[in-house]
């Protein structure tokens, strides 16, 4: 190693490799581990597995995980059971790298195998479950400390950084994607709100203008903002106090399952040690930050984190270098902290037409889905492309070989119903390429265009 190379990574190694308290990181273990048991629980007892993944048909997985299949039966319940008793391990601190694995791969199936109640909170939580796999989150508070020689009051400062990465890209793309006209005249907000008329104390407010376009400014710039607010310690509070109102709020208006108190733990790796130590009234010696220990799997931890973070900045710019715009052809929107941002309906026909005899038929493809896959597959490309391959599939079981037609049209928020699929197109003829525009998906409306 050159003289160049020794004092660029000396500042890095002191950064990156220098031991911090870990308390932060121990609190947030155990919120987490909850939260995440909570989430398997939870999803029995409201009947989400039941509608997703027990009594429809089949699923519509993410395309090319065609092998990830619910399990037959009832058997999906006791996934759940099992994913739950893990995240109680987690939170525990039991066993802890294998508990946080097995919820972490079993989360990351589940996710994969079903999109209908595709979710940006659950790829974030795919995402935190396998960096807590890395993170020594059980050397304090835990059962694992318990043992001789094991607990530890520190940890190296990339777990918070990597951590703070991670949320950071998040938020700010969540803010960016909210940039486009119909978020701006607040006319998206307003549409969300409608249904919220009948809620009690705040129903009424949420239908006033003035509302919407506070939702929707609001919305931006707390997403642009508070991670910086968190990290500078003269807006800390005032950031967590504006967290403490934007998540309970979007709890109580839109129910989105564990998120918002999710994101108020985030928290933990903000606010000082010594902070958190007074707060929770914990007894333990105090650590300062002198000095430094650098890993034998420094070069392989370096470069996997690297890959790691670099697809997760550039997975959500990726629609931006396909044509035509996100918002219409769906295109690069998942994976890319879209979030909460437009209403899509559409109406749909599928017809088949046997190759032999040039005999054109509507297909009832509605009684095989469930009223969630119904409701996605009217508006959506790889969920139309996928049920056209499904449908040829069938009918050559029958001895038939077919051409599978689609009339679509789709509207988005409040605007006009539009062609959406080219109808002279075989569906089922085509490829699916998930980095390419598709060009059966027709152009967009002048009205969505961006780009």
């Amino acid at each position: 190693m050159n003289i160049l190379q020794k004092n660029f990574w000396i500042p890095m190694d002191r950064f990156f490799f220098q031991r911090i308290d870990n308390t932060g990181l121990s609190l947030w273990r155990i919120a987490f581990g909850l939260l995440i048991s909570i989430e398997a629980f939870g999803a029995i007892l409201t009947g989400w597995v039941k509608d997703i993944l027990v009594d429809p048909e089949f699923t519509f997985n993410f395309i090319g995980f065609d092998f990830l299949q619910p399990l037959p039966g009832n058997w999906m319940y006791y996934y759940y059971v099992l994913m739950g008793c893990f995240g109680i391990l987690v939170m525990v601190g039991y066993k802890y790298r294998w508990s946080m694995a097995a919820y972490a791969l079993m989360w990351t199936c589940t996710y994969l195998m079903q999109k209908t109640a595709y979710n940006n909170h659950y790829y974030l939580m795919m995402l935190l479950c396998w960096l807590m796999v890395f993170f020594p989150a059980n050397r304090y508070l835990s059962l694992d400390a318990l043992k001789p020689g094991f607990k530890k009051y520190d940890m190296p400062r990339w777990v918070s950084m990597a951590f703070i990465l991670q949320i950071w890209i998040v938020f700010t793309y969540a803010s960016i994607a909210k940039m486009y006209p119909h978020w701006w005249d607040a006319s998206a907000p307003a549409l969300f709100m409608q249904g919220k008329k009948d809620y009690w104390l705040i129903g009424g407010f949420l239908q006033q203008p003035w509302a919407h376009y506070c939702i929707a400014y609001f919305g931006v710039f707390f997403d642009l903002l508070i991670i910086p607010m968190l990290l500078w310690k003269r807006t800390r509070l005032l950031g967590f106090g504006l967290s403490l109102f934007f998540h309970l709020f979007n709890s109580f208006v839109f129910q989105v399952g564990i998120f918002p108190y999710m994101s108020i733990a985030f928290a933990f790796f903000f606010f000082t040690p010594e902070t958190l130590i007074k707060r929770f009234r914990l007894k333990r010696p105090s650590f300062h930050n002198d000095h430094l220990a650098i890993p034998r799997f420094k070069k392989v931890g370096i470069v996997v984190f690297s890959v790691y973070f670099i697809l997760q900045i550039g997975l959500p710019l990726r629609h931006w270098f396909i044509h035509d715009d996100v918002l219409w052809t769906e295109e690069g929107h998942r994976l890319s902290w879209r979030m909460m941002l437009r209403s899509r309906s559409g109406q749909l026909l599928f017809w088949v037409e046997d190759k032999n005899t040039g005999e054109r038929t509507n297909y009832p493809y509605q009684p095989m889905l469930s009223r969630k896959q119904r409701n996605s597959i009217k508006s959506r490309p790889d969920f139309i492309w996928q049920m056209a391959q499904r449908i040829k599939k069938m009918e050559a079981e029958k001895g038939k070989d077919v051409a599978v037609y689609v009339t679509c049209k789709v509207k988005i928020n409040n605007g006009t119903y539009y062609d959406f699929i080219d109808p002279g197109v075989d569906l089922a003829a085509q490829k699916w390429n998930p980095w390419k525009h598709h060009a059966w998906i027709l152009p967009s409306p002048e009205s969505y265009s961006k780009k």
